[in-house]
């Protein structure tokens, strides 16, 4: 084959997206991914976690910092989800831009094909990153909340339906706007629909003086005694449909099954669901964001701010009430 049948056979170069483009020149190396977490993570200036004193660190080799005060040496990866991490920052990084940046995020799979790393490198990271996800000092949610339960899980003949179903329950808060619109959304696996289980999640995640919505299910009948104004709606009584009377919830519940099916084709097992639903739940709260690289931002704050989690800690479903 001569030289110019063989540059017409040449595929043409890959045209990345500018803002992937621009993403590249930003974060070239391990040294600017390093740079940039410092600079996050140490906004006023660098502290020493030792000695807890303000200064400007010594950088020394394999991107160690030494503190000039108490000469304690450290790395702007110890103590995040980062710590002692094998893979390189540009990797990380990376995948935290596809995973914020994608419409519908990436499962595992798509991660692994897209990064070239191996399935359970790109599997401990997305689990590390939905710890990250959520922040402990978060704010509640306020104003009118509404709040039912959906269930998750493929259907089954003969067994029972609603409440007493062998499916994963899930609950679910939607503040509701006025006149119309929904604001931020809160979810949460339980594994029982009693007061038990539903009063606690309200009261994590609805500030107390806000208007509760619910149905007529009596585990929701305390609420007024737990500070909350608790408005049932009767579904019966309204003979309106479910979507219909309670529309926040239901919307909310559909997409996030729909996500389930579309991006991770409902291979969700009951022991990682919690990690799924903050991921959903930290997704569409930022849903009118217009810059996406805000939202990018955002995950490496939290990532870096984050204790660290361990491989051991998320195989078999994390811990989230330690997280509380």
């Amino acid at each position: 084959m001569d030289a110019a049948n063989s540059k017409e056979s040449a595929p043409p170069p890959i045209e990345y997206p500018r803002t992937y483009r621009k993403f590249i020149e930003m974060f070239p190396d391990n040294s600017a991914c390093s740079a940039y977490l410092e600079r996050i993570r140490w906004p006023q200036g660098f502290i020493c976690p030792t000695c807890k004193m303000k200064s400007t660190p010594w950088h020394l080799s394999r991107g160690r910092l030494l503190c000039p005060i108490c000469r304690h040496q450290t790395t702007v990866t110890a103590g995040t989800i980062f710590d002692k991490t094998r893979t390189p920052l540009t990797t990380w990084f990376e995948a935290a831009w596809h995973v914020t940046t994608a419409k519908n995020g990436m499962s595992a799979k798509t991660l692994e094909q897209t990064l070239g790393v191996q399935y359970r490198v790109a599997w401990t990271m997305l689990q590390r990153f939905r710890v990250a996800m959520v922040r402990t000092e978060r704010e509640c949610l306020s104003g009118e909340v509404e709040v039912d339960e959906t269930f998750v899980g493929g259907a089954e003949e003969g067994g029972k339906r609603g409440r007493g179903s062998s499916k994963s329950i899930v609950v679910i808060a939607v503040e509701i706007k006025q006149p119309k619109g929904f604001g931020r959304i809160r979810m949460r696996h339980i594994h029982d629909a009693s007061a038990d289980s539903l009063v606690p999640f309200i009261a994590d995640s609805v500030v107390q003086g806000s208007t509760v919505l619910t149905d007529g299910w009596g585990g929701y009948n305390c609420l007024s005694d737990k500070g909350y104004a608790h408005k049932k709606i009767i579904l019966s009584s309204t003979g309106d449909p479910a979507h219909i009377s309670m529309p926040g919830v239901h919307q909310v519940a559909g997409l996030f099954k729909r996500w389930l099916l579309g991006t991770h084709q409902g291979a969700v097992s009951e022991d990682h669901l919690q990690s799924y639903l903050e991921e959903f739940t930290f997704r569409f709260n930022r849903r009118t964001s217009g810059n996406r690289g805000h939202v990018f931002k955002r995950l490496l704050e939290q990532a870096a701010t984050t204790n660290p989690v361990t491989e051991a800690a998320v195989t078999h479903g994390y811990n989230w009430n330690q997280a509380k």
